[in-house]
């Protein structure tokens, strides 16, 4: 697997990924009158495949919570390249990139399952928060182990 063709995004701090492809439909509420998805729903299936991810390798937001941490976004970002229109299906691959921070890091592939054609890319960052709400500037022990149990760090 060649990173340059996975990862739409240059992040040199990362070491190791794993990936989610989910499919998402696309819903009548979604487009606007000429039957287009509105920008703002890219980041809704983004979340899509954000929360297909965490339920395949058991890092959900209920799974982090259960440890006393809060994963809010601190960075997102969507690079639209074609439209999408009301009826299409998307592929929504997320890969998580592995790095030594107390964050995590998705990337993100929307394909027209059709086609295949590629109609968006993007990245997020999360940062771990406690149940204080304060930042959480070390790798959390729980995630640390994560790691370990899904292979991204031995």
């Amino acid at each position: 697997m060649q990173t340059a063709m996975r990862n739409p995004v240059n992040i040199l701090e990362t070491k190791t990924q794993l990936t989610n492809t989910t499919r998402v439909s696309v819903r009548f509420n979604e487009v606007d009158s000429l039957g287009i998805v509105w920008h703002g729903h890219y980041l809704k299936y983004i979340e899509d495949g954000r929360e297909a991810f965490g339920a395949q390798y058991g890092l959900g937001y209920l799974d982090v919570y259960q440890q006393g941490y809060l994963i809010p976004i601190a960075k997102m970002e969507c690079d639209y390249k074609r439209s999408v229109e009301y009826g299409q299906t998307l592929l929504v691959e997320t890969t998580f990139w592995d790095c030594d921070a107390a964050k995590i890091i998705f990337t993100y592939v929307l394909r027209n399952s059709a086609s295949g054609e590629i109609v968006a890319t993007g990245r997020s960052m999360q940062v771990f928060l406690n149940n204080k709400r304060e930042l959480n500037l070390t790798v959390p022990p729980f995630f640390a182990e994560w790691k370990k149990k899904v292979g991204v760090v031995r």
